[in-house]
């Protein structure tokens, strides 16, 4: 079992920035591909931003494409979402995902391959 824990959201203004963290427990990440996906109020889940297992490979939504950056540390027990000239329109709860992945460079940008969610972080940009 992987436990997720998420952290680093907040009120920002538009045009801030803000680097967002979810954490394992239970086990290191080293055989994980990851993702970011979010949820704003009365929407559906959205897909954000992913890494392959290996970190050779990375993937994101076009709205945040150039703005957003997702990686992880070396000893792959956390991983982060840096955002940066963040809009209202990013608004949302954060959500991190795990899944146990046999493919070193393949990313996963649908929510259902993802094995473990975590309880997510509130991200609130202001105009």
């Amino acid at each position: 079992q992987v436990q997720l824990v998420e952290s680093g959201g907040g009120l920002v203004q538009a045009g801030g920035s803000l680097r967002l963290s979810c954490a394992a427990s239970g086990r290191p990440l080293s055989s994980s591909a990851m993702g970011w996906f979010r949820q704003a109020l009365g929407k559906e889940r959205e897909f954000v931003a992913a890494i392959s297992r290996s970190d050779v490979t990375t993937y994101y939504a076009d709205s945040v494409k150039g703005r957003f950056t997702i990686f992880r540390n070396n000893a792959k027990t956390t991983v982060y979402l840096k955002m940066n000239s963040l809009k209202p329109e990013d608004t949302a709860v954060y959500y991190c995902a795990a899944r146990e992945s046999l493919y070193s460079s393949t990313v996963y940008y649908t929510g259902a391959p993802y094995d473990y969610w975590g309880q997510g972080t509130q991200v609130t940009v202001s105009s």
